[in-house]
This record gives structure tokens, sequence and C-alpha cells, in this order.
């Protein structure tokens, strides 16, 4: 049963990701097939944008991939290229957070399948104080605030992972 949870939540951050809105701080790589020289890697910078050879800077904060491209081909279409395909990778996403009751606190890099206990894991584990019953999620995007988190909570980037102190 434990099983089928973990497998369930791993499914949930793999369509999170499909779904992911890029952020500043994403790295991206742009081609544009039969024209080399208007692809390239880039970066969304702080204020959210890209920008690109020809279609200088474009907003890609709050963008899935699927509409950064649709919006690019819309830019080089009606002046530029007469039928534009537009590929768009992110290449590294931008990192999540975890502080609290864990060994090595800070800044991780994102990576695909991220789970609250991986997070944990690459932070050098809960020290003894940790109460683990009780970790807690920020997401980037989410209004509501925080949400109660367990092990097998997908982590996405951008958020902010809290692991609170026992008391006892």
């Amino acid at each position: 049963l434990a099983a089928i949870a973990l497998l369930a939540a791993l499914g949930s951050a793999v369509a999170d990701t499909a779904a992911y809105r890029l952020g500043s701080g994403d790295k991206i790589r742009v081609q544009v097939f039969g024209h080399e020289d208007l692809g390239g890697e880039f970066s969304v910078d702080g204020s959210g944008n890209i920008s690109l050879p020809m279609v200088r800077s474009l907003k890609a904060e709050g963008l899935t991939v699927s509409e950064l491209e649709d919006a690019i081909e819309a830019k080089l279409k009606p002046e530029y290229l007469l039928n534009p395909r537009v590929s768009v990778e992110v290449l590294n996403y931008r990192p999540f957070y975890i502080h609290g009751e864990v060994n090595q606190p800070g800044e991780y890099p994102y990576a695909d399948g991220m789970t609250v206990i991986k997070a944990v894991a690459l932070a050098g584990g809960y020290t003894y104080r940790a109460r683990q019953s009780k970790v807690r999620i920020t997401s980037v995007g989410n209004k509501s605030g925080a949400r109660d988190a367990d092990p097998a909570t997908p982590v996405l980037p951008g958020d902010v992972i809290e692991v609170p102190e026992r008391y006892f």
C-alpha cells in the first residue's frame, strides 16, 4: 500500500512538471528549426523576461513551455518567418529552499521527481530535534500559504520547505 502511494506521488510530480510555469532563475534552450541563429540558451531574468535575437524581450514568467513556444512563434510569424517551428526545453529549473531542523539548510538545485524526503536527504537529513510529522511547503504561485507535507509530497522549483523543531 505504501508503494502504491509513493508511485501516485511520483506520478503527480511528473504531471506537475509538465504544467510547470517558468520563473526567474530558470534556464531554457530555444530552437527555431531551420534557423539556428535565432535559438540558443537563455535565462529568465529577475523581471521574468527572456531576450531572444530578433524578438528582443519577451515575458516568460508564468508561462508553460508550450505557451512560451506559441508566444515565440507568434512574435516571429508576422515579420520574420512564414511558418516558424519553435521548441523550448528547460535546462535548469530554479532552486528550491529548505530550512529549519535539517543538517544543511539552504538552496538546492531542483531535479525532476523531487519529493520532500529527497529534499531532506539533499540537506543532510533531519536533525535530532526535527518534528518530521509537521513539515510544511510554501509554493511560489500558491496564494493560500504553506501546506502540510508528508515524505512523498512533490516539491516544485521555487518551493520553500520548513522542518520545524519538536518540543518535548
